[in-house]
């Protein structure tokens, strides 16, 4: 048990340090990443993502169905509960709070997830985070763009418009990373087997896709200032213990496949993700407090992690 938690970790964090250790001695720029934002969210990981849905039968897409809905439901129910802690304990703006949200609700599944599954379970592995990724791009992601639209319209002294509600939208479910497993998806199931010269196309570039947003992440944690401090704290408690938590409780409720549980269970042990960082900056924010919630929850998710692989998938 102890090597399979080893081999399923060790890697992971290995290339994660590697990323923070090139940016924090400026061998990569971890100040302008978008270069390699736009490798792994554009090309690399959308391209991993539609090659694995795309080839799954229709049978194996309709078994997602439950997955999607215990993760889409777990990820939401956390994100409302802390944006709006947020807003009435830390009285911060509606685009701070939304971002806080985003970060603890929508778990790291491009640079952490991807990893671990494809470690755990193997190739078979990425169609859950596909789902998984699909789930909260589509749930959360918009609220959060427009939360932050509506504060960059105040900060302007204008009123948000239904068109700019729908922009905020567009915005969010037409990135590549969001519109590949959906395309994907809708792919498996038409019954429409993936040719094997584009599988094998996309895969050449999908197969960079985990190991390039670990170094990325590492790269854009490097580049933020940490301190910690009790609503850090709660934060990390928030993602790494109560997320897979109340993903449990969320099981009890929507009927889903022992096997799915735990891999729900485990995708939602994933640290918190960088998307609060990325957004912060598009609209000129403070990173600072999202960038710490996502060192924290990553360092602590060492213990959490192993412990949920050790109680669910111990060979």
């Amino acid at each position: 048990m102890s090597n399979a938690i080893l081999m399923a970790l060790v890697p992971v964090f290995f290339v994660l340090l590697l990323g923070y250790a090139a940016g924090k001695f400026h061998v990569v720029d971890n100040l302008h990443v978008d270069a390699l934002n736009a490798l792994v969210m554009d090309f690399a990981l959308p391209a991993s993502l539609f090659a694995a849905t795309a080839s799954a039968s229709r049978r194996e897409m309709i078994e997602q169905v439950p997955l999607f809905m215990v993760l889409g439901v777990t990820m939401l129910l956390l994100y409302i509960v802390w944006y709006l802690a947020a807003r009435r304990f830390f009285k911060v703006s509606r685009s701070e709070a939304s971002l806080q949200a985003l970060t603890i609700g929508f778990p790291n599944l491009a640079g952490v997830g991807l990893p671990i599954m494809t470690s755990v379970v193997g190739p078979a592995g990425t169609v859950p985070v596909a789902v998984a990724l699909a789930a909260g791009s589509i749930l959360i992601s918009p609220l959060t763009l427009i939360m932050a639209e509506m504060g960059a319209a105040k900060a302007r002294g204008e009123e948000m418009a239904a068109r700019q509600v729908l922009t905020a939208v567009r915005r969010a479910i037409t990135k590549p990373v969001v519109l590949a497993p959906a395309l994907g998806i809708v792919f498996s199931l038409s019954d429409v087997s993936l040719d094997a010269l584009a599988h094998a196309s996309l895969a050449l570039i999908g197969s960079s896709a985990a190991g390039v947003a670990l170094f990325l992440t590492g790269a854009i944690l490097s580049a933020q200032s940490f301190r910690l401090d009790w609503k850090i704290a709660a934060a990390t408690v928030a993602s790494d213990i109560v997320r897979p938590l109340l993903a449990v409780a969320v099981i009890r409720v929507i009927p889903i496949a022992p096997d799915a549980a735990k891999t729900a269970i485990l995708l939602a042990a994933v640290p918190s993700g960088f998307f609060g960082i990325l957004f912060a900056v598009n609209y000129g924010l403070d990173s600072a407090r999202a960038g710490s919630m996502v060192i924290a929850s990553t360092a602590f998710s060492v213990v959490t992690l192993a412990v949920v692989i050790a109680m669910f998938f111990p060979q």
